[in-house]
């Protein structure tokens, strides 16, 4: 009994400390999630609302036909929904640095028929990006991956349409969490006019509009 309750706190204690090291390293190189690690963020968090999948698209209001980007797009987790709810007239575009997590997305969309994603391999800030393509964007616990993150933001800025929202989401539990003051002050910098403020300083998201 006792040697069983000691492996339990042994486990626990080692996530803390892992935890601890993957938040210190992502922060001080601004790693992002690998893709053997994949699974971690397929999954939404149980205790942040703002964060699941379904909630956000439900703040984006997408419609038929819209034309979505989702940077930093991961495993898929909003990627596969989005596609679903703009169905075949729509299309989004899956952006990440990455290409196993690329391969991800594309294994799932494969199985599940899904055939309006497009998959660009490139960082955001590169200028890969073309200008006034998009009617919404994400950025879903990303942002504080991204090295130069005003080069990043500009570059989604010019690929919105005039009209279009840019969603920022961070939870405190994320590795890379920005705090919403920052957020806010990179956004409006690049020319972003804030839409709606979501949640509170822990776990919110931000819905930015490109003015028309």
């Amino acid at each position: 009994m006792y040697s069983f309750l000691y492996i339990i706190i042994g486990l626990a204690i080692l996530g803390i400390l892992i935890g601890i090291l993957w938040r210190f390293s992502s922060r001080r190189w601004k790693l992002p999630c690998p893709t053997w690690l994949s699974w971690l963020v397929e999954l939404d968090n149980p205790f942040t609302k703002n964060n699941r999948a379904n909630t956000i698209i439900e703040y984006l209001d997408l419609k038929s036909g819209m034309n979505v980007l989702d940077v930093g797009c991961g495993p898929g987790r909003l990627t596969l929904p989005i596609s679903k709810k703009i169905d075949p007239k729509g299309k989004v575009t899956a952006l990440d640095m990455q290409q196993g997590m690329l391969n991800r997305v594309q294994e799932k969309a494969e199985a599940t028929g899904l055939q309006n994603i497009h998959y660009l391999h490139a960082k955001i800030g590169d200028g890969k990006l073309e200008h006034s393509q998009y009617d919404r964007a994400l950025l879903v616990t990303v942002l504080g991956e991204i090295p130069d993150q005003e080069s990043g933001l500009k570059e989604i800025y010019n690929s919105l349409k005039p009209g279009g929202i840019l969603a920022i989401t961070e939870v405190i539990f994320d590795p890379h969490f920005q705090r919403k003051s920052r957020v806010l002050q990179l956004c409006k910098k690049v020319g972003f006019q804030v839409k709606k403020n979501i949640g509170n300083v822990f776990s919110f998201t931000l819905l930015l509009e490109k003015p028309l």
